[in-house]
């Protein structure tokens, strides 16, 4: 069987004994050094100034977006567009924390929203949350200029799409802030865990307030006096005073230490996903029974499961089943059209997410992207690709 998760993360034998050796020999496995070190290294590689690990990719969402209401940068109320073809737990933060989402379609050749989706409810957002699904993006370039003309608040989802370049950019470079997952599934795994990124100073110091409790303990030497200044602190309640609502987000040594071990192999794991990317779309292109992608504008595509959009349902359920009968673990495009799941029509409403994700809903499936795909492995999934 070709599984969805081929292990819980690169050269696992290898970096399983790595960890027992740091486990017996550490003097600290909450978060300390390790996930610092975590933070830094994921800094550099992603190019952006600033990264707050936290315990995974869902609480990184409702650490950013506690964390941006903290700084009055959104007010309860505000309408935040999303993506609609997304994850639980990037609308979930919005309900949680008094926000009025708002489900935007996406286009169906790039699994995104489009500069021409977002015109259409551009007057009355305050927020774009995007997804970015699967790899793709769309013109995203385009989708910030936007925002940055009428003053939108642009942060990016992008636990899938690690490694993607648009406009010589990584995805997760475009927002005011970004997310990441490093859940045993996505491109780098620590078990469980997620990262924040951003250039803004301001948006860093909430962020860590905000992972841990509210307290200033993790903040820098500088911004910790800022802090205590402020609000005339007495020094003996330095360690127990907490200066804003926030959370316990906090990751382990373990998961800094396994995180530190894995982002060595960044080049690699972007490079086989991409090379794996290029193979199956070219057979997908090619089969008249899929919807092609769009995605010429992208540099690399870098994904951790590759979508099938079939062009009905009769076709679907054909490739459903080779797919399953050939042993080839398969699942829906993410959430699907996420305000029809129960939770959302529960607090939202019966709404609809848009015609574009319905049809994706409906008619597609993905299955695994992962550097340890073998070349028989790969030549099934392409044979099972072919009418």
């Amino acid at each position: 069987m070709i599984k969805l998760i081929k292990s819980t993360f690169l050269n696992e034998k290898k970096t399983k004994k790595l960890l027992c050796n740091f486990i017996n020999k550490a003097d600290m496995l909450s978060m300390s050094g390790e996930c610092r070190k975590f933070e830094e290294n994921f800094s550099k590689k992603q190019k952006r100034k600033f990264s707050v690990f936290v315990s995974s990719g869902s609480m990184a969402n409702l650490v950013l977006i506690q964390s941006l209401l903290n700084l009055r940068m959104i007010k309860k109320k505000d309408r935040v567009g999303f993506s609609s073809l997304t994850w639980a737990t990037n609308v979930m933060p919005l309900l949680q924390l008094g926000l009025r989402p708002v489900a935007l379609d996406c286009e169906i050749e790039t699994l995104n929203i489009s500069p021409r989706i977002l015109k259409k409810h551009i007057k009355s957002l305050r927020v774009l949350f995007i997804t970015n699904v699967l790899g793709l993006s769309d013109k995203i370039g385009e989708i910030k200029s936007i925002c940055a003309k009428n003053k939108i608040v642009f942060i990016e989802d992008n636990c899938e799409s690690l490694g993607s370049v648009v406009d010589g950019k990584l995805l997760g470079n475009f927002g005011l802030a970004s997310t990441f997952s490093f859940f045993v599934g996505h491109h780098l795994s620590t078990i469980e865990g997620g990262m924040i990124c951003t250039d803004d100073k301001n948006l860093y110091d909430m962020l860590v307030l905000v992972r841990a409790h509210g307290w200033d303990r993790n903040l820098e030497p500088k911004s910790q006096k800022k802090l205590r200044n402020k609000y005339k602190i007495n020094p003996f309640y330095f360690k127990y005073s907490f200066y804003d609502l926030a959370y316990n987000a906090r990751p382990t040594e373990i998961n800094g230490f396994i995180g530190n071990e894995q982002i060595k192999y960044w080049n690699h794991i972007i490079s086989r996903r991409a090379k794996n990317f290029k193979t199956f779309n070219e057979i997908i292109k090619e089969n008249k029974d899929f919807v092609s992608l769009k995605t010429k504008h992208m540099k690399i595509i870098s994904n951790f499961a590759m979508p099938v959009i079939c062009r009905n349902k009769e076709l679907f359920e054909k490739y459903r089943k080779k797919f399953e009968d050939a042993g080839a673990e398969i699942r829906p495009i993410i959430g699907g059209d996420i305000t029809q799941q129960p939770f959302y029509k529960k607090y939202v409403g019966n709404v609809k997410g848009g015609r574009n994700v319905r049809f994706i809903q409906e008619n597609g499936f993905y299955f695994g992207n992962n550097p340890e795909l073998n070349a028989g492995e790969i030549k099934l999934l392409v044979s099972l690709l072919k009418n």
